[in-house]
């Protein structure tokens, strides 16, 4: 009786833990996410694209003609791109690899699909440039020692094949690097006195050195800053700088933000190009979506009753260990975060059927120890070790088939199948541990109480 106790006052605070989780109410700052641009991003559920719309964007590699694609190079560039998404601050992208040389992005109610799509895909290489003499303004193109394919990127990829009229290329003439993106340990949008937009950014140990020895011999001379053979800035160097500096360039706020992104997280190791961008709308709308909830809830009431009606008390002790179980999952989905998809939903229901069929396989064999005359107490520990292996293999089989699952939707890019797999095999879990961690608790509790002994035996046998 002791540990059952232990047992339901663990089983207590894990319920209230999920349940402060799942209701939207104020939460502490470590439970609380925040992105890379220091935004505190509330606990709430992820909707997919199906569900809130948004935009999909394939990239793909763009080598010039006879370079060949370097192996583990679109790993790398998958994990920046990646990294720049989530660094946008959008809400559970998805970006995932699609095939050889492509990669696909979701960003789930994006403001600026445009601004999002150049944040991405730019290759973001920064160099410090030595202008050697030349005046060099804000926008203009020019060639340097490390030839960034996006150069040419800029020339061809604009409408009807023509420059930019804001960006003017500069003669012929190739410029010195001095240092390049990788001195820098991080970068981040903010304003200044004045409310312009301004990026601060911080050196590494070694980069700190370099750019000391760099600055310290050219006080009073301007310094280039380029980002893609774009001019950004070319401000004169007024003293050594060894730890940090601001990059100013009449940015306004989703600029400062793109670019700061992009440097934070260095150049793409392959150029991409955009393929297909797609601008998707929520498919199901609001009204869709309600009704979902209002059917699920329907046909979960309807296996409460059941339940209730079959197995009386006991019934009861494994609704409440399913709303428990419910929460559980819930939690989890804000917590890691989960991205729920029409098809995610459609998981977590299957879920819970198996949850309720994990119960009626204990109850059933409870059933057949009483028949055979054990007491209440030894029936209900024999049920429940004789129930495990069946319900312990055909949950195992379950999440070898959402695992392969998750695998083939992740290698092809198909984020639906990823996302009922997910939502399902997370399910089977925790349907395991509520059925035989919580349900077995309520029931050594009720079993534990004299009077209730026989009542509890007589509505499982059902005499």
């Amino acid at each position: 009786m002791r540990n059952t106790t232990i047992s339901l006052i663990v089983v207590a605070i894990l319920a209230a833990l999920a349940l402060y989780v799942v209701l939207p109410l104020p939460h502490p700052d470590w439970l609380v996410r925040s992105d890379l641009s220091a935004k505190p991003t509330p606990l709430e559920l992820k909707l997919g694209l199906d569900l809130q719309g948004g935009t999909q964007v394939m990239l793909e590699a763009d080598l010039p003609e006879g370079r060949e694609l370097q192996p583990g190079a679109m790993d790398t560039a998958k994990n920046i791109v990646e990294r720049r998404v989530n660094g946008l601050g959008v809400s559970e992208a998805v970006v995932q690899s699609q095939g050889d040389n492509r990669i696909t992005a979701e960003l789930p109610g994006v403001s600026n699909p445009d601004q999002a799509i150049e944040t991405i895909r730019s290759t973001g290489q920064l160099e410090f440039v030595d202008p050697q003499g030349a005046t060099l303004r804000s926008g203009m193109i020019i060639n340097t020692t490390n030839k960034p394919t996006a150069v040419q990127d800029y020339l061809s990829n604009t409408e009807n094949g023509s420059p930019d009229p804001a960006l003017t290329p500069y003669p012929d003439q190739v410029f010195t690097t001095a240092m390049t993106g990788d001195v820098l340990g991080t970068a981040i949008s903010r304003q200044d006195q004045f409310g312009q937009w301004e990026i601060g950014f911080e050196l590494t140990g070694d980069g700190a050195d370099q750019f000391y020895n760099y600055t310290s011999a050219h006080i009073g001379q301007p310094m280039a800053i380029v980002l893609d053979g774009v001019v950004l800035s070319a401000p004169v160097i007024n003293a050594a700088i060894r730890d940090q500096g601001v990059i100013t360039g009449q940015f306004d706020e989703q600029e400062a933000s793109s670019l700061a992104i992009q440097m934070r997280y260095g150049a793409l190791p392959v150029p991409l190009k955009v393929v297909d961008v797609r601008s998707i709308s929520a498919t199901l709308g609001e009204d869709s979506v309600r009704r979902s909830v209002v059917a699920g809830l329907v046909g979960m009431g309807a296996v409460f009753l059941f339940m209730v009606l079959m197995y009386r008390v006991p019934g009861l002790l494994a609704d409440l260990a399913l709303v428990i179980y419910v929460l559980f999952n819930l939690a989890i989905y804000k917590i890691v975060p989960v991205t729920l998809t029409l098809a995610g939903i459609t998981g977590f229901l299957l879920s819970v059927g198996m949850a309720v069929d994990a119960n009626i396989l204990i109850f059933e064999r409870l059933k057949e120890e009483l028949r055979a005359g054990r007491s209440p107490r030894l029936a209900v520990e024999a049920g429940f070790s004789r129930a495990w292996p069946a319900i312990f293999d055909s949950n195992l089989t379950t999440l070898i088939s959402c695992a392969v699952l998750y695998v083939f939707g992740n290698q092809y890019g198909a984020s639906i199948v990823k996302g009922y797999a997910l939502t399902l095999g997370l399910g089977v879990i925790l349907s395991m541990f509520t059925a035989f961690v919580v349900t077995r608790t309520f029931m050594r509790a009720l079993l534990g109480n004299r009077s209730q002994r026989d009542k509890a035996a007589q509505a499982i046998v059902g005499y």
